[in-house]
């Protein structure tokens, strides 16, 4: 690294609140430069916010924190660039179709567009061929400080990376954070899903990194006991953010009241019971009894089976039954015009 030398990490009462309530609160740090710094707490408490509140990407709420001499929030963008984020779900995602060495090109011609140090006309100055070695020998140094060997791996540096085991996935996402010579590293799920071998793996992997000046941010479950360690689930006396008191309002006023929903509120309407007009269901129902004309018996009242039906009676029966009247031939004729003959156009012109 052109820059061994990390950043010291200080913090105090420092929380941050999103739409939902404190992601985390009252949390202090004092860390000095190269230190290992592990962030625990229970799962949903708030560490990866906290990992990047303190690498400038998220804006603290309340409390004082400074980041190698740089105040935030007021100097996040410096410290930006002074870090780096490895292993963070939704932010340093690896893509899984493409391979090792794609992913350590692609983040190398990043950092030479837009985070070298030396000014792009004298780069354009050097030898073709001096700049690729420097580029390879930058490669090779970020790989041995994360500790992959591409000769270890399947197919080489042509792996894919759905292919790599996660330890070795965790390794890759350091070595391209470490392309960026950061001064503050952090990394998130440090032991997530890893056994006890490669837990003590990956530990003794942050702290060589930590070794070599670089300060370490490491998001994990179990800590180590030679880290500094800082935990999200602690909080103040009748705050409600930590685990033994009452959660935090997800939504309200800035005050924490609650606000009414108005469709809770029960207004005259609903206590004055059905509106105008509408029957209740019992009366419905009686009164469609009381409506549909009951079955009258064959023979005058008795026991005997029914009569037979309208289509089966005889005819002469069905002809004193009143029919429905004919519309007026005029009404018929608007309806339905009579197509004119030719016959009727010659008559009505007089032609023979």
């Amino acid at each position: 690294m052109d820059d061994p030398s990390g950043l010291d990490v200080v913090a105090d009462g420092l929380g941050l609140k999103g739409p939902r309530g404190w992601a985390f609160r009252d949390v202090s740090v004092d860390a000095g430069p190269g230190a290992l710094i592990a962030l625990t707490g229970p799962s949903g408490s708030g560490r990866t916010c906290l990992l990047l509140a303190l690498t400038g990407r998220m804006k603290p709420t309340e409390g004082r924190a400074v980041v190698g001499g740089l105040e935030l929030p007021r100097r996040m963008a410096a410290v930006r660039r002074r870090s780096g984020l490895a292993h963070v779900a939704g932010v340093t995602d690896l893509e899984p179709a493409l391979t090792v060495a794609e992913h350590l090109r692609e983040q190398e011609l990043l950092r030479r567009r837009f985070g070298d140090a030396l000014p792009r006309p004298r780069q354009l100055l050097r030898p073709r061929a001096e700049r690729r070695r420097e580029r390879r020998r930058h490669i090779d140094e970020a790989l041995a400080a994360a500790g992959l060997d591409l000769a270890a791996l399947p197919k080489g540096e042509r792996t894919a990376v759905r292919d790599l085991e996660r330890v070795e996935a965790l390794r890759l996402s350091l070595a391209l954070a470490l392309l960026g010579r950061p001064r503050l590293l952090g990394i998130d799920d440090t032991d997530l899903k890893l056994s006890a071998a490669e837990r003590d793996e990956v530990w003794e992997l942050l702290r060589s990194v930590a070794g070599t000046g670089v300060t370490v941010l490491a998001v994990c479950s179990e800590p180590p006991s030679d880290a500094v360690v800082v935990r999200t689930d602690a909080a103040r006396p009748g705050d409600g953010a930590g685990t033994g008191g009452p959660a935090a309002p997800a939504c309200g006023k800035p005050d924490g009241t609650a606000q009414a929903d108005p469709t809770d509120a029960e207004g005259p309407a609903d206590e004055a019971g059905p509106s105008d007009g509408a029957q209740p269901v019992g009366e419905a129902t009686e009164q469609a009894g009381r409506l549909r004309p009951a079955a009258e018996p064959a023979d005058g009242g008795s026991d005997g089976p029914p009569g037979p039906t309208a289509e089966a009676r005889d005819p002469a029966d069905r002809a004193d039954e009143p029919r429905p009247t004919a519309e007026p031939a005029g009404r018929l004729a608007h309806s339905h015009p009579e197509k004119e003959t030719p016959a009727d156009a010659i008559a009505a012109t007089g032609r023979s």
